[in-house]
């Protein structure tokens, strides 16, 4: 029989797990193995820019955590995983999949985006949508070219009027 010290610690580390998947609008799971010492302090140092944490738990309790918030990841859960839990859905999903583009051992295995199971597929997908910035400033160059067509055209009816 295991030690009551260890089974609260698990305890203590499960729902330690429940609570950061609870408060995160996105969770990748990933596997790291091949990355040098080095490589993991870039990536890490690069998901801090992005306000997002990594974490390593053991896959048993991992399994645990996520049983007990209903969410089916079985599949997921195999071999050495690292997640990354963050509030922001897209700059996590962009900088990780930008970093296993250059670094072939790293590989996205899934998901829980808003509560919901992503496959790897949806997450490809979602890191192809650009920053809030560049969609503010989409937006923004949307909103001038609107502007500008309205004043050549109340510029042009001025015109009309006063000959």
């Amino acid at each position: 029989m295991a030690n009551e010290k260890v089974l609260e610690a698990k305890k203590q580390v499960v729902l330690e797990i429940q609570d950061k998947i609870k408060n995160s609008a996105s969770v990748v799971f990933f596997d790291y193995r091949g990355l040098t010492v080095e490589q993991t302090t870039e990536l890490r140092s690069k998901m801090k820019k992005a306000d997002t944490d990594i974490k390593i738990y053991k896959n048993t309790l991992m399994k645990r955590a996520l049983d007990s918030l209903n969410i089916d990841l079985d599949n997921v859960l195999e071999g050495p995983n690292a997640i990354t839990l963050s509030s922001d859905i897209i700059e996590p999903i962009k900088v990780l999949t930008d970093y296993a583009k250059h670094n072939k051992a790293l590989e996205i295995k899934g998901g829980i985006i808003d509560g919901k199971v992503s496959s790897v597929n949806e997450i490809a997908e979602l890191s192809t949508i650009p920053s809030r910035e560049g969609l503010l400033t989409m937006l923004a160059g949307g909103l001038i070219g609107v502007a500008r067509d309205l004043s050549i055209c109340l510029h042009l009816y001025s015109e009309q009027k006063s000959e």
